[in-house]
């Protein structure tokens, strides 16, 4: 089997930024449902997937097992206009209104639990399928981590393609580094985990585990790829940055490992605590019960219909073939 696993509110929300900036709030709502529906169907007929699970978000454990966790994002908030905030909830009653068909209106597999994000649901889908292929459909990089022989990432904003091979665009030719000018190189999700958890991520207010560590030695300090080298021996690079103290701006003294354990249970998606785990499996395996929705092409005009989704309604066989895919897979106990 093959899954396309979409990270739902990823696709719709970076389609509304990726909009033209002086488009009015209906053409930005319609082109992120548009974008939504065609960069499914387009990995869709590249990958030739099985079923389709859209994943959602619910609120994140992360905030409770780290305080400062995404706290940056109530500050953005914070700055919006008045305009903005209607715009902003108009967005999500169409998103909201956008699941509700899925979940009710086609064979498609939607998830959803209260304590975890859409990154800890695919990659508990992933590990509850350990003998099928997948495709994750976002942009977010923090999925690189679990790119394999048998997991790829497409990006539908960008229309690229990642695989352990590389990058490739619509048409499979390497994706061309605008700094080298040189195919961009292969991801190395270890290498890539290792780094993130040590840089922190700005993005989720995730801090550093190590601030203006470099990347490669120096002759007076040991760099990020030569400790990452010594990970499984644990030997002399490894102890020289992890065993490093520096303080923060608050006086307090921070130890390398300590903030580098701390992030690995944060951004790796294969640490969550184990009652998050069980109840993100049990909602799984409550999930993937055979839905049997009748005239889901017939459903499908009529959400296009509703939206003015014009040139999706002139091609619904497209759409429905996927729309209609029931979960025909087994779980992995």
């Amino acid at each position: 089997m093959k899954y396309l696993l979409v990270d739902t509110a990823n696709l719709f929300f970076r389609a509304k930024y990726s909009a033209h900036k002086l488009a009015d709030t209906s053409t930005r709502l319609g082109f992120s449902l548009h974008l939504m529906f065609t960069s499914i169907n387009k990995a869709q007929r590249k990958l030739n997937g099985d079923h389709i699970v859209f994943c959602l978000e619910g609120r994140s454990w992360r905030k409770d097992a780290y305080k400062p966790y995404k706290k940056n994002r109530k500050t953005a908030r914070a700055k919006l206009t008045n305009a903005e905030i209607d715009e902003d909830k108009l967005f999500w009653e169409v998103f909201e209104d956008f699941t509700k068909y899925i979940q009710e209106q086609t064979n498609c597999t939607v998830l959803r639990q209260d304590n975890s994000e859409a990154d800890d649901l695919i990659a508990r889908w992933i590990t509850l399928h350990p003998h099928d292929e997948h495709v994750i459909i976002s942009n977010d990089t923090d999925f690189n981590q679990l790119i394999t022989n048998q997991v790829v990432q497409y990006n539908g904003v960008l229309d690229q393609l990642i695989t352990l091979d590389g990058y490739f665009d619509d048409k499979d030719r390497p994706v061309i580094d605008n700094k080298t000018k040189k195919p961009k190189e292969p991801p190395n999700p270890n290498w890539l985990l290792f780094e993130k958890c040590m840089r922190g991520d700005t993005a989720d207010n995730v801090f550093s585990a190590y601030p203006g560590v470099r990347t490669k030695s120096t002759k007076k300090r040991i760099g990020l790829i030569e400790a990452f080298g010594d990970i499984d021996k644990k030997g002399y690079a490894w102890n020289n940055i992890m065993l490093q103290r520096w303080t923060d701006h608050n006086d307090l003294e921070h130890r390398v490992l300590d903030d580098y354990e701390r992030n690995s249970g944060l951004i790796d998606l294969t640490k969550q605590p184990d009652e998050i785990k069980e109840a993100i499996d049990t909602m799984i395996k409550e999930s993937v019960t055979q839905k049997h929705t009748k005239m889901v092409g017939i459903k499908f005009m009529r959400f296009c219909a509703k939206h003015e989704l014009i040139r999706l309604a002139e091609s619904p066989e497209q759409y429905s073939v996927w729309l209609n895919n029931k979960y025909k897979g087994e779980l992995n106990d």
